[in-house]
């Protein structure tokens, strides 16, 4: 379980805020002795001064020395040191900072305090957020004027001593939220060996897993001894306090989700999704080539490029209609379409090469409904029948106000036709040992891989029906396991 440590030049410093014995002195900081290999631990910098061979300057560098995660660390300390270096990070700010000053005066300097990534402006929150993400630092003051555009002036980072009452007081909000560790009082409780981030998006309209769903993950975790905290996009400074990360929001490589599972390997933590299955998974042109070479049954497909012509006559050719249509990274059903002649052929590639130079055209198998076969560490945990939307070809149909889903059935996966658990498991394995949704059609006694999900649904009342807080238990373990191996050096 990773500690977090609170560095300040003196005890005195912190008596305008709530006691914790988490708050040291520099000089106890610089006397401690060094924590075990296992442990992890955070360290947030809150000495007075940051400037270079200062208290606060050899905290940051001594932190990292000691595979401590701090914060501002000693190169966003040097970025900011030099006008030169931070302004090659917030060249693409423009349009941020635009939007925030749509109403104000053009005439005067503004400075503003960004605290841990928030400030108490709402009009500055996105532009505040934006700059934590690049230069992590507890106050960091902005300096914004008008030459032509709004632009950054100049940036600092600057000590909490100097914050007036109204500041301190969003100061230690802003703390509160960023480090839950630090104020957390809460019922006592048996401490948790380890801390796992779920990254989560509130507003998603299809998230992968419901809010029953998420319940179930944080008390499954408690029971075997993992501590797991909900975060959203704005959390990702915090990843170096975790063990592990599990993405419960639809992942895209184009997108904040992958960034957090690059950063969250990079710090060494358990992920899933991995990095390597999203980049894998979410590309339905590499998924179709994948396939190919290691002759997992999968329906007939062709690689369409924009441009070429001659693709779209070999088309209607080989796979005659309908045929079914996909940029390659669409998901829930988006992205996809069916078309039964050669004009409507021309009309939706046109369309959709607008999104991708390349497209995957696939022979179409109809079935009343998919399996879905969740795969853990190349392991079948649960069987998913999905049934098509009435009158509909998929299982979902996206509507202007509204978007319908079919009936699904829950089955044990010993009642799966061997065929599909084979096909399934045989599309997995040249992906990794993540946890995967494999999408299966069975016709005429065969299972044919539709695609692998690198972020497959787990919701309470469906995925669950069959195996109810047993599906949890297994996810959780081999989180656990993972984390155990590694702790022992096996990873």
């Amino acid at each position: 379980m990773a500690r977090t440590l609170l560095v300040v030049d003196d005890l005195s410093d912190w008596n305008p805020y709530y006691p914790s014995d988490q708050v040291i002195t520099f000089e106890t900081y610089l006397a401690t002795e060094q924590a075990a290999p296992e442990q992890r631990v955070r360290v947030i910098n809150l000495c007075a001064s940051y400037r270079y061979l200062s208290d606060g300057y050899y905290c940051s560098l001594l932190a990292e020395a000691r595979g401590h995660h701090v914060i501002p660390s000693v190169k966003v300390l040097n970025d900011l040191g030099r006008k030169a270096l931070y302004q090659l990070q917030i060249e693409d700010l423009s349009p941020t900072l635009a939007r925030a000053f749509k109403s104000h005066d053009k005439d005067t300097d503004i400075i503003l305090q960004s605290y841990f990534g928030t400030t108490s402006d709402p009009a500055f929150q996105e532009l505040a957020r934006l700059l934590f993400e690049r230069f992590p630092c507890p106050v960091l003051e902005v300096t914004l004027n008008y030459r032509q555009q709004w632009q950054i002036k100049g940036l600092k980072p600057v000590s909490h001593r100097h914050l007036n009452d109204a500041m301190q007081t969003v100061f230690a909000e802003a703390l509160d939220k960023f480090s839950k560790k630090v104020w957390r009082k809460g019922r006592a409780r048996k401490a948790a060996r380890y801390d796992l981030a779920m990254l989560i998006n509130p507003e998603e309209k299809l998230p992968p897993s419901n809010r029953g769903a998420l319940k179930k993950f944080i008390s499954m975790g408690r029971q075997l001894g993992i501590e797991v905290e909900l975060i959203t996009a704005q959390h990702y400074v915090r990843l170096p306090e975790f063990d592990g990360l599990f993405i419960r929001e639809t992942t895209a490589i184009d997108h904040h989700t992958y960034r957090f599972a690059k950063k969250a390997e990079a710090e060494g933590l358990i992920v899933i999704d991995d990095p390597t299955s999203m980049l894998r998974c979410t590309n339905k042109v590499y998924l179709a080539d994948l396939f190919r070479t290691h002759k997992v049954p999968s329906p007939k497909t062709w690689i369409l490029h924009r441009g070429n012509g001659i693709h779209l006559d070999k088309l209607e050719v080989e796979a005659g209609f309908p045929v079914v249509i996909k940029i390659p990274d669409g998901s829930f059903s988006r992205g996809i379409v069916k078309v039964n002649n050669r004009k409507e052929l021309d009309l939706k590639v046109a369309e959709l090469f607008q999104q991708s130079a390349l497209l995957l055209a696939q022979e179409f198998l109809y079935t009343d409904f998919d399996w879905r076969i969740g795969v853990f560490n190349n392991k079948a945990l649960y069987a998913c029948r999905y049934y098509m939307v009435k009158n509909h070809w998929q299982i979902y149909r996206h509507g202007s106000s509204k978007t319908d889903s079919g009936n699904f059935e829950t089955l044990p996966t010993f009642e799966v036709p061997k065929a599909v658990i084979d096909a399934a498991l045989k599309a997995t394995q040249p992906i990794g040992n993540g946890f995967y949704g494999v999408d299966v059609k069975q016709k005429d006694g065969k299972g044919y891989v539709i695609e692998v999900n690198d972020n497959p649904n787990i919701d309470s009342g469906i995925e669950d029906k069959y195996l109810g807080d047993e599906l949890y238990r297994l996810i959780m373990s081999e989180f656990l396991r993972r984390l155990e191996d590694r702790s022992k050096g096996l990873n």
